[in-house]
């Protein structure tokens, strides 16, 4: 990627863009074209069968993780060898011979673990030379698909790996190894489910295609387009309409979309020209569709792929990242829409014409009548639905089946006597917003299948996997039915075509989410060959010791340099591959630094703060291709693109750093409404002075003092322990020999902080902080048990007698003959939230002084 040639915002075609980096840019004859359109069809019908419960209600087609896993692969390596040209200038209508050569021999060995299964697992660890053969070439296939599908610096961080692995006894004392011989490395790398095959591809297989898949089918059947109309409707009218519509509808179309570069080029094609048109800068227009579009693989249901990882990295359900990545997407999209409304207002734009004439209070009116009948059809849905449950539980799915119909048919009809949806020309002389009413109500049916999502997630929590099945095989009937029904509601007839179109639609939609998912696959793949490093040479361990002595053991740095190793690589790497390489190195690192410093750091926290910066990867210049795509479309130079976006973006950026010192922004430690109430009214409040304060502009133009005291305020509510900290200690010790009675006692799911004390396996001494979870109520030995560990009084202390492998305990650092020094339980002190008053008396006094330097209003 380092070495393509430079691009220029009149160079780009955005489309082309998309294709060459989502899709692959082949466009071959026919026949071959039909081949593509078949394989990639014939991937996505057997994630579907996997995902489903067919194979195992009926027994034909059962394949397990490494099967799966192995035939994911060889899908995606074929895929990428025939959609994806060698070389940025190799010819795109044509497939050569030694391509077809290395699809077929990709797929040969990507698959060889599913075609040998039986064979392989009869001599582990003892490969023959024909699987050491596959093994070698099915690496460097993989690794030549990674660099046409994703650039060459995945490739050479790759092989910088696999040389470590190779060379370890010729390295630095600090990070050397014994080495591994050839033969050990293609095992562990191709024939076990520690390298290649491991974690990050089983998710990619099990999670992150259903999601995609989902997605794809959502906005083939018109779904985008519904939520950027809806958008302008409602918003085109403000201050800088068209911005805060780009805003709201690239939130919505990231609910969908996992890909930045997508989401620009979907809803930037109509955006940037109306927000041009309103008065924004080229490069500002461009550069609130980045941030907002990359700010859509923060959204859930439908996060970045790297989202699903956390569940196996960290081990938590999807609902729980769910739950946890929800505020901070939340506070940074309102953020965005009020940097926009500040750009609004320095400038003085306005927004676009309304085509009907409402009063403001009858939009009110209308605007909270809707939100009403929404949240009272929902808790009728909600509490009807667990009454049929609870008194029916035999016949509950049909009764609950025949409910989504009866309301898809309802919305139907809705949506049937309303205009049709289409996108206008946002570059038309004249340009009227689209009517509210009939706008919204034209596509309510659409958002049926994401509802299904979100109940089979978080009401009924079935798995990721199953959730997504269920979803996209609501879509699937969606796509089949809405048109032909639509046309008899409306009496038009031309069922025949409508079927077929919709046919069509649904075909479509299906190869386009497998071939959006080629450069997914073969990142995940490779990725694993730094995993697989990780695990074999134990180049985990030492980072402990390389990033204290870099940091000097001062957490704050080692975070800036997780962040600026986590933008360097997204220079060259994708999201998903960035956030494998990053997490699997530095996140442990973080947490038991954190520990020995008194810090104790959730590894969700970690990991959503590498993910974050992992997503700004895609805005900062030089190689941030969502600002290519942006800059494209609204003609301008990209880097300034960049530059800007980038400052759009800051909110993002300090965002992780907060939540890992409060991580009540990540829903962790709420322990009543009233707290989630301060807690989210608060970091809302925070995150827009922090806008203002880097706008330089809040009520009026700012003046130095006056940013700073807005910066000030922000910090003191997003962050009020650190100034209550200084007054009233957060924890107190108690002896460690009070540990089974504090433990009896605790509430279920609470957690307990204890400091260790020990020597470790490498003979190094250890003292930190671990913060215990403790499960259900119990006894207080079984609820330590159920975390992995066995304890006894030794004088003063615990000895730590047993460690059971890969329980909680284990993951946390515990080791067999460490001892429990004390025990820090919560200090009675006065709620740290009493902090808030200061901090709005300073802001009433910024705005009191502001609001003194506006101009008076001219009648």
């Amino acid at each position: 990627m380092f070495k393509k040639k430079k691009l220029t915002a009149e160079a780009v075609d955005v489309n082309q863009l998309v294709a060459e980096t989502d899709v692959g840019g082949r466009n071959p004859g026919p026949w071959v074209t039909r081949l593509l359109f078949g394989v990639a069809l014939a991937w996505s019908l057997f994630q579907l069968w996997i995902a489903s419960p067919l194979p195992f209600s009926t027994g034909i087609l059962v394949f397990n993780d490494t099967q799966s896993r192995s035939i994911h692969l060889a899908f995606a390596v074929f895929l990428a060898f025939l959609a994806y040209p060698a070389f940025r200038n190799s010819r795109t209508d044509h497939v050569p011979l030694t391509d077809w050569l290395f699809a077929v021999a990709g797929a040969f060995c990507a698959a060889y673990l599913f075609l040998f299964y039986r064979d392989l697992s009869q001599r582990p660890g003892q490969p023959i030379t024909q699987d050491l053969v596959v093994a070698v070439l099915g690496i460097v296939l993989l690794l030549e698909a990674t660099r046409r599908a994703l650039g060459l610096p995945m490739v050479i961080v790759a092989l910088v790996f696999l040389g470590y692995t190779f060379g370890g006894r010729y390295m630095p004392d600090l990070i050397a190894h014994k080495g591994a011989s050839l033969e050990r490395v293609a095992s562990h790398q191709w024939l076990t489910t520690e390298g290649v095959f491991g974690v990050a591809l089983g998710v990619s297989n099990g999670f992150i295609f259903l999601f995609v898949l989902f997605g794809s089918l959502l906005d083939r059947a018109g779904a985008g387009n519904y939520f950027i109309k809806s958008a302008f409707a409602l918003l085109g009218h403000m201050r800088g309409g068209p911005a805060k519509a780009a805003v709201v509808s690239s939130a919505a179309t990231g609910i969908i979309s996992g890909s930045s570069i997508a989401n620009v080029v979907t809803t930037g094609t109509f955006t940037i020209p109306l927000m041009k048109r309103v008065g924004y800068r080229p490069d500002q227009a461009a550069a609130v569709e980045v941030s907002s579009s990359v700010n859509g693989q923060l959204m859930p249901p439908v996060m970045g792929a790297a989202a699903f990882l956390m569940v196996e990295y960290v081990g938590i359900p999807y609902t729980e990242v769910i739950k946890h990545a929800f505020l901070p997407a939340i506070i940074s999209y309102i953020a965005l829409f009020y940097i926009v409304h500040l750009e609004a207002l320095k400038a003085n734009l306005q927004g676009l014409p309304r085509r009907g004439a409402s009063t403001a209070m009858q939009r009110l009116r209308s605007l909270l009548m809707t939100l009403a009948g929404f949240v009272v059809l929902s808790g009728a849905v909600y509490y009807s639905i667990g009454w049929v449950k609870t008194l029916l539980p035999n016949v509950a799915i049909y009764l609950i089946g025949a409910g989504l119909l009866a309301a898809y048919l309802g919305l139907l009809w809705i949506s049937s006597r309303q205009p049709e949806l289409t996108l206008d020309d946002p570059n038309a002389p004249v340009f009227e917003l689209p009517e509210t009413a009939p706008t919204l109500k034209a596509g309510l049916h659409y958002l049926l299948s994401v509802v299904v999502l979100i109940w089979c997630l978080m009401i009924e929590q079935l798995s990721p996997a199953l959730s997504a099945f269920w979803a996209t095989l609501f879509m699937i009937f969606v796509m089949l039915t809405q048109r032909p029904l639509i046309a008899a509601l409306r009496g038009h007839g031309g069922y025949a075509a409508a079927v077929r179109l919709g046919v069509s639609d649904l075909l479509e939609g299906l190869v386009a989410g497998a071939r959006n998912m080629i450069g997914i696959g073969v990142a995940t793949a490779a990725a694993g060959i730094i995993v697989g490093t990780v695990s074999l040479t134990g180049i985990g361990l030492v980072m402990t010791e390389v990033v204290e002595l870099v940091s000097g053991g001062n957490l704050i740095i080692m975070l800036v340099l997780v962040a600026f190793v986590s933008l360097i690589l997204g220079m060259g790497l994708p999201t998903t591959a960035n956030y494998i390489v990053v997490s699997t190195l530095m996140a442990p690192v973080v947490v038991e630094l954190g520990a020995q410093s008194g810090l104790l750091v959730p590894l969700i926290a970690v990991h959503l703060f590498v993910f974050y910066f992992g997503l700004m990867a895609d805005v900062t210049p030089p190689v941030g291709l969502a600002s290519f795509a942006a800059a494209a479309i609204a003609r301008t130079d990209p880097i300034k693109t960049g530059v800007t976006a980038f400052f759009y973006s800051m909110r993002t950026a300090i965002l992780p750093f907060l939540f890992i010192f409060n991580t009540q922004l990540l829903m962790i430690g709420i322990d009543s409404v009233w707290h989630l109430f301060l807690t989210v009214a608060s970091a809302t409040v925070a995150m827009l002075m922090f806008a203002a304060a880097t706008q330089g502009y809040f009520l009026v133009k700012s003046r130095l003092w006056e940013t700073a005291a807005l910066l000030l305020v922000t910090f003191t509510l997003f962050r009020p322990g650190y100034w209550w900290d200084m007054a009233y200690p957060p924890f107190q010790e108690v002896p460690a020999t009070q540990l089974m009675a504090l433990v009896d006692q605790a509430d279920a799911g609470e957690r307990k902080r204890l400091w260790v004390e020990g020597t470790n396996l490498n003979g190094k001494d250890i003292r930190k902080g671990v913060l215990l979870p403790l499960g259900d109520k119990a006894p207080a030995a079984e609820r330590l048990a159920k975390a992995g560990v066995r304890v006894m009084p030794q004088g003063d202390a615990m000895q730590v007698l047993t460690v059971k492998f890969g329980s909680t305990a284990d993951k946390l650092g515990l080791e067999p003959g460490f001892r429990i020094t004390s025990i820090e339980v919560h200090a009675e002190r006065p709620d740290k939230e009493w902090m808030f008053l200061p901090a709005l008396g300073l802001l009433l006094l910024v705005i009191g002084v502001q609001r003194r330097r506006r101009p008076a209003p001219t009648s």
